[in-house]
């Protein structure tokens, strides 16, 4: 049989251009079916599990299975009622602006091989400098998106402060950071004692006392202070950290102050948005994704560092395969300036999207989104069945439907309930998140085409809806179980049987079995009159539980409970923030009396959450509560 050429000829290539561009515009004009790709199962796309066909198959046809079989299952993220996570919604010409660097095959890797590409994307990175007010002597990449971002960023900092990585270095985030800087700090190399996860304000901004407080004890204990990361409109909530105090800090401590604003960065071409972000301009790196707010396709994130230098001398390796692309004083290379040699030409999408449709087109998208999450507050505020649970920052609303005279655990049942109804619904979608602990729906709203009609019509489902039972039991606190401690003594070899243990409420539900395996991994200590057994900002994660004695818990000179037999503490350490990363020590507990303790190593106590709903509810309760307060 005769061999089939990998070439297409030019006929060819204009005929199933021309039926591939006619099926996006079909089905991207057509009505959109926001739910009709949730919740597909593994076995009814089991068809698609097939060997590769020896002889080539009509592409027409082809097309059509992947319309069938393929495009169907997904969730229209685009779709004006989608209010989930931080919705897509690109733009054609950016759509059009990825065919053509895909066929072309554009490898912008260096001045070499492509320097108009190359040249396009530094035009591209000169725009968002000027936006954030960034001096002309930063310099840039664009990556993935805003994980990518985050990571090269610590690093660059690490290269450009430390040089060779030590175990002093600490990293500083607020617990409403993304969770991309706790994946990058473990790739990076940083052990759980290196990162401090912090503790933010009623509005949800990290606070900059915690933070300066957290440092000095840092450096009192011998550590150095390295790298926080602040938000510029943090996923959770929306949230734009006090960005000015927080550069003030970091420059007193020489420490390296990086803004992620992956998702509220291009605010800043609105004037709200720029009051809002002001400070950004103040830090030594800065994360943008344009595929969030500036409307492009995935994928396509931006690292922006003000000393352009460090990202150069972060990255740069030129090996002997690579010395006739080597750049000259005049050129660059953004292989030389991230993580990846072989890259696209991700900037051509953006250059040609604001070429199309001008900067105010974007400038009124992003104000009106911002415009519709007020008015999506005051809606809320006005309900008799829905409660704010934040308010409307960027175009993230937090609330959840009422529920008189319940507790916590019914309230996120009946909740999520409405969760899952409105997606089967097809009115709309949001997600949940947790604020302090407490269930809460949380609306994002970024499309472009969305209306106010569209945020009304998702939040009268919301108060008009019957909930139903039939949502799962609240998820379990994740566990990571990254570094075991190694125990020599159980709690029954140190003498807490389990008739003792009986008679602390956080164990009474369970059963003598369950209670038994419980105790597997625990350890008694005894300490005397006066003695300290945490510090505030100290690192440490176990657990404890109080069998005899009493103790005081200071925040600060403050003190805030008293500690009796029965109680526990350490909870908020202990549980897990991501990646094997939690709070330092947010409060000093002093012993009253001499006192004996039951101690739980951190993982012992996320793997008993994990399998122990009604231990996991006490526990959860207690570390919403107490967060408040610290």
């Amino acid at each position: 049989m005769q061999e089939r050429s990998l070439g297409v000829d030019p006929e060819t290539m204009r005929r199933i251009g021309y039926h591939t561009v006619d099926m996006l515009v079909n089905r991207m004009t057509a009505q959109k079916d926001l739910n009709s790709g949730v919740h597909t199962s593994p076995q009814a796309l089991a068809r698609l599990l097939e060997d590769p066909p020896e002889q080539g198959q009509d592409f027409e046809a082809i097309v059509s299975e992947l319309e069938k079989d393929v495009l169907p299952a997904f969730l229209s993220c685009d779709h004006p009622n989608f209010f989930a996570f931080i919705p897509g919604s690109s733009t054609w010409p950016g759509a059009l602006a990825d065919l053509i660097a895909s066929a072309l095959n554009v490898h912008a890797t260096s001045w070499l091989e492509a320097p108009g590409p190359t040249q396009i994307e530094l035009v591209v990175l000169d725009w968002f400098k000027s936006w954030i007010s960034y001096p002309s002597s930063a310099s840039g990449v664009l990556v993935s998106g805003g994980s990518a971002a985050n990571m090269t960023a610590l690093a660059c900092a690490r290269e450009a402060l430390l040089g060779v990585m030590t175990d002093k270095a600490v990293v500083y985030v607020s617990d409403q950071a993304h969770s991309s800087m706790a994946r990058a700090a473990r790739i990076l190399g940083f052990h759980p004692d290196q990162v401090r996860v912090l503790p933010t304000d009623e509005y949800f901004r990290l606070r900059p006392d915690a933070l300066e407080e957290a440092m000095a004890s840092d450096v009192g204990a011998g550590r150095r202070p390295l790298f926080v990361a602040a938000s510029g409109g943090s996923t959770n909530t929306g949230a734009v950290d006090p960005l000015p105090r927080i550069a003030e800090v970091c420059r007193d401590h020489g420490v390296w102050f990086h803004v992620d604003a992956a998702y509220g960065g291009f605010a800043t071409l609105t004037a709200r948005g720029r009051e809002l972000m002001s400070g950004i301009e103040l830090a030594d790196s800065v994360t943008l994704d344009p595929h969030k707010w500036l409307y492009q396709p995935f994928e396509c994130g931006c690292l922006l560092v003000r000393e352009g230098l460090h990202l150069r001398r972060a990255f740069e390796i030129v090996p002997d395969y690579l010395a006739d692309s080597e750049a000259t004083q005049d050129e660059v290379n953004f292989c030389d300036l991230g993580v990846q040699l072989t890259r696209g030409w991700r900037a051509l999408k953006v250059w040609m999207s604001l070429k199309y449709f001008g900067v105010d087109a974007f400038r009124q998208a992003v104000e009106t989104s911002m415009e519709l999450a007020a008015a999506c507050q005051r809606r809320i505020e006005e309900s008799d069945e829905l409660e704010l649970m934040a308010p409307a920052t960027l175009g993230v609303v937090c609330f959840r439907r009422c529920v008189p005279d319940a507790d916590e655990e019914t309230i996120e049942r009946v909740n999520a309930s409405l969760t899952e109804g409105l997606l089967a619904s097809g009115v709309g979608m949001v997600s949940s998140t947790r604020l302090r602990g407490r269930y809460a729906l949380r609306m994002c709203i970024l499309n472009y085409s969305s209306t106010e009609a569209d945020v009304t019509s998702v939040l009268e489902w919301l108060e008009n809806a019957t909930p139903t039972d039939a949502a799962a039991a609240p998820k379990s606190v994740a566990t990571f179980d990254r570094n075991p401690s190694i125990l020599k003594t159980s709690a029954a070899e140190a003498g807490v049987q389990t008739a003792t243990a009986r008679e602390v409420p956080l164990f009474q539900s369970l059963s003598d079995t369950e209670l038994a395996a419980a105790l597997v991994g625990a350890r008694e200590t005894r300490i005397g009159e006066g003695d300290v057994v945490l510090r505030r900002w100290d690192y440490g994660r176990d657990f404890y539980v109080v069998i005899e004695g009493t103790l005081r818990v200071h925040v600060d000179e403050e003190l805030v409970r008293e500690l009796e037999p029965g109680d526990f503490f350490g909870e908020l350490a202990a549980l897990d923030w991501g990646a094997g990363y939690g709070y330092p020590r947010l409060a000093t507990v002093v012993a009253q009396s001499a006192a004996r303790l039951l101690v739980f190593p951190p993982e012992r106590l996320r793997e008993l959450v994990s399998k122990l709903p009604d231990l996991e509810r006490q526990v959860r309760a207690a570390s919403s509560q107490r967060l408040r307060k610290t």
